[in-house]
């Protein structure tokens, strides 16, 4: 009796281990839809990125990935309201990720209209979006 306990302990604490693990990338699956300007809807350019294993049509998906898991959601994150941006333009450029990542879903929308903008844009640039910039 104490053999079968000590082996469903066993069992639960890996299932709980591979459930975290999995948890890092594994639900990571994300389209990214870019313009190179925003004001023409109809010429844009979409990856695809899937994690564990890493692969899809963005370019370097294996560093995507490693940056995903180490960075979450929080770099989706969308500026606070209360906060004031620089009135700087940084370029026409436009892009969408949505999908999930490490199982929660993500739906963010990114430019370079301001200081603020810019800075959410490059958190995720050169490695999931292009860089950028007024041309």
């Amino acid at each position: 009796m104490r053999g079968l306990a000590i082996l469903l302990l066993t069992a639960a604490t890996l299932a709980a281990c591979a459930s975290v693990w999995a948890g890092t990338s594994a639900g990571t699956s994300l389209t990214v839809t870019y313009w190179e300007d925003g004001s023409r809807t109809a010429n844009r350019d979409t990856w695809t990125l899937r994690c564990n294993p890493a692969r899809g049509t963005l370019p370097r998906p294996a560093i995507a990935c490693r940056r995903l898991a180490a960075g979450g959601m929080k770099l989706f994150a969308s500026t606070p309201s209360d906060v004031a941006c620089t009135q700087i333009y940084g370029g026409p450029q436009v892009a969408r990720v949505v999908g999930t990542v490490a199982g929660k879903r993500v739906w963010a929308r990114f430019s370079r209209e301001d200081g603020c903008a810019i800075s959410r844009w490059e958190r995720l640039s050169p490695w999931l979006l292009p860089a950028g910039g007024v041309r």
